[in-house]
């Protein structure tokens, strides 16, 4: 884990935020590679699970709701961690990561019996502070999508089953926030809610097996190692209060087996709380039978930077001679680096700089003409860029270039009228 968090900042991918001051534990920045790759993986998932789909539809919904929506959701009430803490060095723990009567940081015997800690964020709204002005900054995505149901199956005329998918922030105020973006205090979710018809009896599991075998089929097909995969299936006492059932798709990480993606069946736990407590009607009316019902719900969900951290260690391989990152190409912050041989012969200069400026429009491309070829080669390695293209003198007289690829190292000559033509599949293939 240090390896790859050294790695992270060093070339561009996450840095601590506010460094310069300090720091804030659990928030993160990310760099100029860092930036484009969690695009690309916000990206991957928008396109399989809203834009190659014609039962999904979108929502950006806002950060700050009404306090009643979180109250209705359970929120409030139950959106806690129990906590212990130290009388001897004052520090916090969670009370599931302890597992003896002394403490983890001084070692001493002074823990404190465990209490509920909400992790909510609370702040206030507009000038007057007090109670009528308290809102919440979102602990995830999903209640936007609850109360915005009925507006958008009618503006979107769609239909049971079909599903309403979100990417944001959330802000949870985690006791212990650690394993460098794990857990964090701000992070970014991609969830989706799909509205399944309560009938016949069984549909609703039916659909939610099928999830689960999708989102797993989907961290194999971005090029996850199957060994570092496996699913974790909840039963009773472990169920959250709104689950019917649950499944974790966990991966094995530096530090242990940890959750990667949650998929919960949430029934009509959440439309059913939010009628109850608004007094607002958000049945779906079936034209077919003329009946009114509440459809049952299934939650694929994952954090943004928590994908990203699992994709950067995945990747990583460290090499006799070098640091490489075997990201799909569909991941990759660059697709193509492209190099003039030298920097003292301008028509080489020149060419290069042509050659990217021409990719550019069809895959995210950058220019390197810093130090010489093979540090340029590892230098693109370790940011994980699938090809490299390499402008020399035999390129001024016979118009071709050398193609690099990251994970063999094999080199081939591809004349410059048809490169794109050349890369453009294999980047699209991975």
């Amino acid at each position: 884990m240090e390896e790859i968090t050294a790695l992270a900042k060093r070339r561009g991918f996450i840095f601590p935020s506010s460094e310069i001051y300090g720091g804030v534990n659990g928030a993160w920045d990310y760099g100029p590679v860092g930036v484009e790759l969690k695009r690309n993986v916000r990206e991957a998932w928008w396109r399989d699970i809203v834009e190659l789909r014609d039962d999904v539809v979108g929502l950006d919904s806002s950060i700050l709701m009404h306090p009643d929506v979180w109250r209705a959701s359970g929120h409030l009430e139950n959106f806690h961690d129990q906590m212990v803490d130290c009388r001897t060095c004052k520090k916090r723990f969670r009370a599931d990561h302890i597992t003896g009567p002394n403490c983890p940081a001084c070692g001493n015997a002074t823990l404190t019996e465990p209490r509920a800690f909400n992790m909510m964020f609370k702040t206030q709204s507009g000038a007057l502070e007090g109670a009528s002005s308290e809102v919440y900054l979102r602990p995830e995505t999903a209640q936007g999508m609850f109360v915005d149901f009925r507006l958008v199956y009618q503006t979107a005329r769609k239909k049971p089953p079909f599903g309403i998918a979100q990417i944001g922030k959330a802000f949870r105020n985690e006791i212990t926030p650690g394993n460098f973006t794990f857990r964090s205090r701000e992070f970014e979710v991609m969830e989706l809610e799909y509205f399944v018809p309560s009938r016949p009896e069984g549909a609703s599991l039916e659909r939610y097996a099928q999830w689960v075998r999708d989102r797993y089929a989907w961290w194999l097909a971005l090029g996850m190692q199957p060994e570092r995969l496996r699913k974790h299936e909840y039963s009773g006492a472990d169920l959250a209060h709104y689950s019917r059932a649950t499944t974790d798709i966990e991966y094995d990480y530096p530090f242990g087996w940890g959750e990667l993606e949650g998929i919960a069946h949430r029934g009509t736990f959440d439309l059913a709380h939010h009628v109850e407590a608004s007094g607002k009607d958000l049945s779906f009316f079936d034209e077919a039978t003329k009946e009114s019902y509440l459809p049952e719900v299934i939650e694929p969900a994952l954090g943004v930077d928590r994908a990203l951290l699992v994709f950067l260690i995945d990747a990583y391989e460290r090499e006799t001679d070098r640091t490489v990152l075997h990201f799909h190409p569909r991941l990759a912050p660059y697709k193509v680096a492209v190099f003039p041989l030298v920097r003292n012969k301008s028509e080489i200069v020149e060419l290069a700089a042509g050659i990217e400026r021409g990719l550019r429009p069809a895959m995210r491309t950058v220019f390197d003409d810093s130090g010489n070829v093979g540090k340029r080669y590892y230098r693109q390695d370790e940011i994980g860029t699938p090809y490299c293209v390499t402008v020399d003198y035999e390129s001024l007289g016979q118009a071709d270039v050398t193609v690099r690829d990251r994970d063999t190292k094999a080199q081939e000559r591809v004349s410059i009228d048809r490169l794109k033509e050349y890369l453009l599949p294999r980047i699209r293939a991975g």
